[in-house]
């Protein structure tokens, strides 16, 4: 058996790449989440006995030893964070709290002699785009975000701890994914909701900002595919769809699909962290996914049609 930790898994993409994880009945996973933002709802339901959940703070050494001790970890994904723009810039301080969490998870990696570690980054650290496309190598990491500089830290953490230890890593820098499981918090699912509700779609600013929206089957393919065939060793990679569209656009696509009486009000803009651009260098991801990325349109279809979105959103 090889045996996973997945940190943060009753979060949206964490428990999305545990429910693909399973499927492997060679591979024995384990998740946890402190439910600071994950839900139990989300957390992967197997149906193999290779899966179990903890409750558990990376952020609390003592626990996440016991965790270590208890388990010989072949492999860590340390995806738990605390995220949204609006929380993250509302609560600095909890989000500074998860450089804890970074140290506990790479020293006991290090400790256990972890084959890779897999680090969620965030398209975040780019801060508003001096280059487009956003390259892995090239592009520079200017954000002054609490949120962007743990990621940065933690990226800096994956580095260190491979010169210091050989502990191999793989840094996801995540572009703006979506799915049914996202929080409702998220642009994309905030809008789906108030169409299928026929409430005001509120935007920040004039709409004109773009992002790049992977549907999130796109996000764990790729993930997935570089675990199982050691790609991206010691390396970063970009890890969203390069399309680019505008938030204005995407509220009007919204509504389009769902055939939704909303009206688009415009709301002042966020002080900080909306950035006005953001679109990653693909050639990477698309060498994994050896595809296309599903198509924007489709994606929502998917999300709308969803049980479980239905669900976790009370429609």
């Amino acid at each position: 058996m090889i045996n996973i930790l997945v940190t943060g898994g009753a979060g949206f993409i964490p428990s999305c790449l545990t429910d693909e994880l399973i499927k492997t009945p060679d591979y024995n996973i384990v998740a946890v989440d402190n439910f600071l933002t994950g839900k139990k709802q989300k957390i992967s339901k197997s149906e193999f006995n290779n899966f179990k959940f903890i409750e558990a703070d990376c952020n609390n050494f003592d626990q996440m030893k016991s965790l270590f001790d208890a388990h010989q970890f072949d492999y860590v994904f340390h995806y738990a964070a605390v995220v949204g723009v609006k929380r993250t810039t509302a609560n600095p301080l909890l989000v500074l709290e998860d450089i804890e969490g970074l140290k506990n998870i790479f020293k006991l990696s290090a400790e256990a002699k972890v084959k890779r570690i897999f680090f969620s980054s965030s398209s975040e650290v780019y801060g508003e785009p001096v280059e487009l496309p956003q390259n892995e190598k090239t592009t520079p990491l200017n954000s002054k975000l609490p949120y962007a500089i743990v990621k940065n830290m933690g990226e800096a953490f994956c580095r260190s701890y491979s010169q210091a230890y050989d502990l191999d890593y793989t840094i996801f820098r995540f572009f703006n994914t979506f799915g049914p499981k996202q929080s409702p918090d998220f642009v994309m699912s905030k809008f789906i909701k108030q169409a299928l509700n026929n409430e005001d779609i509120t935007i920040y600013g004039d709409g004109s900002q773009t992002r790049t929206f992977c549907y999130v089957d796109d996000n764990i393919a790729a993930t997935v595919k570089a675990f199982k065939e050691d790609r991206f060793i010691n390396d970063v990679i970009n890890i969203g769809n390069d399309k680019e569209t505008s938030i204005l656009d995407l509220a009007k696509t919204i509504i389009d699909i769902t055939g939704s009486q909303s009206k688009i009000v415009f709301l002042p803009p966020l002080k900080e962290g909306d950035m006005t651009r953001r679109q990653p260098n693909a050639e990477n991801i698309r060498g994994l996914l050896n595809r296309e990325f599903l198509p924007l349109k489709d994606g929502i279809e998917k999300v709308i049609n969803s049980e479980v979105y239905k669900e976790l959103n009370g429609l």
